[in-house]
């Protein structure tokens, strides 16, 4: 019998008009079964000044989390100083290099993908999704950005919804936090 792979996720971050807002949904799926809908996968740090949201195993992103808040306040909110340290010690740290998550970090002026392959990205277009359904969604804002006067929430919670209409490991139980 194989390893039973756990899938789950999608985490969108959108950047609009002084707000930027970070909606992730809530399955879980183990194998071909959901074994929880309500996960919460994204969150707020750093006194409210910082958006967290992770996909990939949970376990894994919430090791990731906990050192990625570390360099937060070590480096006194500095996102990027703070996102490129986690990228360097998640390379370079044998006991990080076998995690298995991505993380979305935001604040009110820029959004971060932070991988374990030691990439730190910052998206073209204020837009940023991950798991399974991320390009779904990712397309979905893209196109609300451009055509909408909808609000940064409005885009990310909107997007992951048509996300949830076509990817399996995502579903509509949305959980929205936002900077202004």
């Amino acid at each position: 019998m194989g390893k039973v792979e756990i899938r789950s996720t999608t985490v969108i971050a959108v950047k609009k008009d002084g707000q930027v807002a970070m909606s992730g949904d809530g399955q879980v799926t183990l194998g071909d079964t959901v074994c929880k809908g309500n996960a919460r996968k994204v969150r707020k740090i750093y006194n409210g000044k910082i958006l967290t949201g992770f996909a990939g195993s949970v376990a894994d992103a919430f090791t990731l989390l906990d050192k990625f808040e570390e360099k937060v306040k070590e480096f006194n909110g500095d996102l990027t100083r703070s996102a490129v340290e986690l990228a360097k010690m998640w390379r370079t740290e044998r006991s990080l290099q076998k995690l298995e998550a991505m993380l979305i970090v935001a604040d009110k002026n820029k959004i971060l993908l932070i991988s374990g392959d030691g990439n730190v990205i910052e998206p073209e277009n204020d837009v940023l999704a991950i798991g399974s359904g991320g390009n779904y969604a990712y397309s979905a804002a893209l196109a609300y950005l451009e055509s909408s006067s909808y609000s940064a929430r409005e885009i990310a919670e909107k997007s992951l919804k048509i996300a949830g209409n076509i990817c399996i490991y995502t579903n509509h139980n949305i959980t929205t936090e936002v900077l202004e």
